[in-house]
Formats: C-alpha cells, structure tokens, sequence
C-alpha cells in the first residue's frame, strides 16, 4: 500500500479526533493533533503559552504560522514509508496551500476528510464534551463557529478544488462514520 497522509477537518464538535483515533486503532498510523500539542505547549509557563492559553479559552485560532511551524515539524520527522493521520492543522487558508505544497514537494499522497455537521449538532455534541472532559475552549462555542465560517470554509474549498477532499456525514453514530471513512480512503 501506498503511504498516506490523512488530515481530519471539521466544526468543533464532529468528531475529528475521535475518527483519527479510530482510524489509527485500525490502521496503526500515528496520530499528530494539533489541539494535543497546543494544549501541551499551554502547561509551560512561558510567555508563549500564556498566550496560546488566552487565545484558546476564548475560542480563537490559532495563528496560522505557528500552527504551521508544528505541522512542518510533526511532518519533517516522519520516515518516507509512514503513513500518518494529522488532526486539525488545516484550518486556515494559508494553513491549507502549505500543506498542498509541502505535501506536492514531499511526493506524499494526501486525503482532507471533511466531517460535516450542523451548528445545532456541534452545540449539542460540545455541551455533552463539556460535561466529560471540561475542555477550557468548549465555552466559546459561538466563537469557534465563527472561526470555523471565517477561516475554514475557504480552506476546504481550496483543498475542494485541489481533488484531495472527502466529505463526510458525520451526523450519525460514530462507527457508521468510521465505516464510510475507511470506506472512503480505501483502508482496511
């Protein structure tokens, strides 16, 4: 098989990371989550993570170049034969042309998994996340989708018009979504 290089998108609430990590557990491809590593990176006690930290809780993106400057990294350091899944570096206009052609420069094949729901289904799945894991960013619902409608949607276009996109439906149980991913990339 081919390497691979899977990217999740999606509105806060669809169910990114649970797919990659779904994903993974059948393919064995590491995962890279740019939520994970922010959230790491807001433990340290530097000027740096103050700020990612601020800008997190209120619902704000993160600055396209340092999203970046994580995903070249996670990138650079995987051998030519991985396959990997990255979750949620392409959320930005900017974000999505380098990964077009810091992928095209590579050779790495690449797929952009779209999971598509509804804001109402995003207030509703969030609500629920926050009672479980009490996530900080999950209060500034309104604010990410605002983000979302802003800075994402014109990055799934470009990746649309680039052939790489896979939509999904993901309002339904997270197994039949799983399904028609692996369905989608052609994995086992």
């Amino acid at each position: 098989m081919e390497t691979r290089t899977i990217f999740f998108l999606g509105k806060p609430g669809c169910g990114k990371g649970t797919q990659a990590t779904m994903l993974a557990e059948t393919t064995h491809w590491p995962i890279f989550s740019s939520g994970k590593l922010f959230r790491e990176l807001e433990q340290e006690d530097t000027p740096v993570a103050r700020k990612l930290k601020q800008e997190n809780e209120a619902g704000f993106l993160s600055p396209h170049w340092f999203a970046m400057y994580l995903y070249l990294k996670c990138l650079f350091s995987i051998p030519d034969d991985t396959s990997v899944i990255f979750d949620g570096f392409n959320r930005k206009i900017q974000e999505a042309e380098l990964i077009i052609s810091s992928l095209q420069w590579l050779g790495r094949s690449f797929s952009i998994v779209h999971i598509a729901i509804s804001d109402e289904e995003a207030h509703r799945r969030i609500e629920g996340r926050r009672h479980v894991e009490g996530r900080m960013d999950d209060h500034a619902v309104e604010e990410r989708l605002k983000e979302y409608r802003e800075y994402t949607k014109p990055a799934i276009e470009l990746f649309r018009n680039a052939g790489v996109l896979i939509e999904i439906d993901g309002e339904r149980e997270r197994e039949a979504i799983a399904a028609d991913i692996r369905s989608a990339l052609q994995v086992a």
